[in-house]
């Protein structure tokens, strides 16, 4: 284990104890003006860069239309919109879904394998320390182990009925297809460009995916979507409109079957 790694593991066992006892803390981002200047500053815009474009910067690891801020967004800086703010000091962390202890690299890693449906970056790659640099600047002032508020996607209650797949589908040609298509293949400009992401389909992200998952899409939906007026669905239209959605077809996740392994797999909504 590097020195670095043991630090960060120590930080963590003592940290996370006391943060789970804590009120998240406020997420701030940082005002451009703190980037830092130098290499370091170049690695963060580098990283902003990547996280806002992520399919033009790295093709080769990319196998779908989403760039990171497809889910991640306004570059990871949005309450319950998947923040990158605080996660530099919020890993290493146990994950669930993969059953191990996971490093921030892991996680990035693993999310150009599903949410990308593509191939990881490397952990000691350029991309991957732009990315990192990029968290790390968003993350200045939070302490090690505390949770930001907004992080992740605010949970939704369990719905009292069981989704309905049909009435999503009439909310989210209503809601949604205007942006994401009818077919939910996206949105593309007369050059081929996509400048909405698809939601299901060859071009989206696969199986194996966070947003595979309906309990996270819902939350995602119910207070992100429709972009610029989230809020706005109730939460029965945000679990009918995942249900559709998780429910579509896409590609498949090779490694889906190890997922779990260890138990705490989300309950489906019935």
């Amino acid at each position: 284990m590097s020195k670095r790694l043991a630090l960060l593991v120590a930080a963590a066992l003592v940290a996370g104890p006391l943060a789970a006892q804590q009120k998240p803390v406020p997420l701030v981002v940082p005002a451009p003006q703190t980037m830092p200047s130098g290499p370091l500053g170049e690695a963060v815009q580098q990283g902003l860069s990547i996280i806002n474009a992520t399919r033009a910067a790295l093709p080769d690891y990319v196998g779908n239309a989403l760039n990171c801020s497809s889910c991640h967004l306004n570059g990871g800086t949005v309450a319950n919109g998947a923040p990158f703010v605080g996660l530099a000091g919020a890993y290493p962390e146990y994950f669930a879904r993969s059953g191990a202890v996971e490093t921030i690299e892991d996680r990035i890693a693993d999310c150009f394998r599903r949410s990308m449906n593509g191939k990881a970056i490397a952990v000691d790659s350029m991309p991957m320390r732009a990315i990192v640099a990029y968290i790390a600047w968003l993350s200045a002032g939070v302490p090690v182990g505390a949770s930001v508020d907004g992080r992740g996607f605010r949970a939704l209650p369990a719905p009292g009925r069981a989704p309905d797949a049909g009435r999503g589908a009439t909310l989210y040609a209503q809601r949604c297809a205007a942006c994401h298509g009818r077919d939910g293949g996206g949105l593309r400009t007369p050059e081929g460009t996509f400048v909405m992401p698809p939601v299901w389909g060859p071009q989206s992200f696969n199986d194996g995916a966070g947003m595979a998952q309906a309990a996270t899409l819902a939350a995602f939906i119910r207070a992100k979507m429709p972009l610029g007026r989230g809020g706005t669905l109730t939460d029965d239209d945000a679990w009918d409109i995942a249900a559709l959605i998780a429910g579509a077809p896409r590609p498949a996740y090779a490694g889906k079957s190890a997922d779990w392994s260890r138990g705490g797999r989300p309950a489906s909504p019935r």
